[in-house]
């Protein structure tokens, strides 16, 4: 760690402590040439694949967009936020866990319709009619039989 006031290399850590959630460690460092203190964050790097798009474009995953697009597929139903949290971190660690780069739009949908599946069949029905764009009624009739 290089100090952010003389710029030498070489520092001591003088404390350690970690956060109450215990995701980041924080640390007190002495430089060992001017002797001044300062701190530094640890946080683990969370390498969440790129999603290529239909078109063939590629963007970085947003939880936020997955989120908002499970929030609007469970509008008005009886589900929690924490339920919707939990979802969202099970498909995050699938994601982690596969190790891809790259994930495909059609296959993290697919992952999102697993986990509204899970937790509530209408929701599911609303974010599958709208996710796979149905082009007859007999489609829609069969997701809904198979549930």
């Amino acid at each position: 760690m290089r100090c952010p006031y003389c710029g030498h290399r070489e520092s001591q850590v003088v404390e350690t402590r970690e956060s109450d959630e215990g995701d980041v460690v924080r640390r007190r460092r002495k430089c060992l040439t001017c002797d001044k203190r300062y701190t530094t964050y640890e946080r683990p790097e969370v390498a969440l694949p790129a999603v290529v798009k239909k078109d063939g474009s590629r963007v970085d995953l947003d939880l936020s967009k997955l989120r908002a697009s499970m929030m609007l597929a469970l509008r008005k139903r009886p589900v929690s936020v924490e339920q919707v949290d939990a979802a969202l971190d099970r498909i995050q660690e699938k994601l982690m866990a596969s190790g891809v780069r790259e994930i495909a739009s059609a296959r993290l949908g697919e992952h999102v319709m697993r986990e509204l599946k899970r937790i509530d069949k209408v929701a599911y029905v609303r974010f599958a009619s709208v996710y796979r764009s149905f082009e007859d009624v007999d489609e829609f009739r069969q997701l809904i039989r198979d549930i």
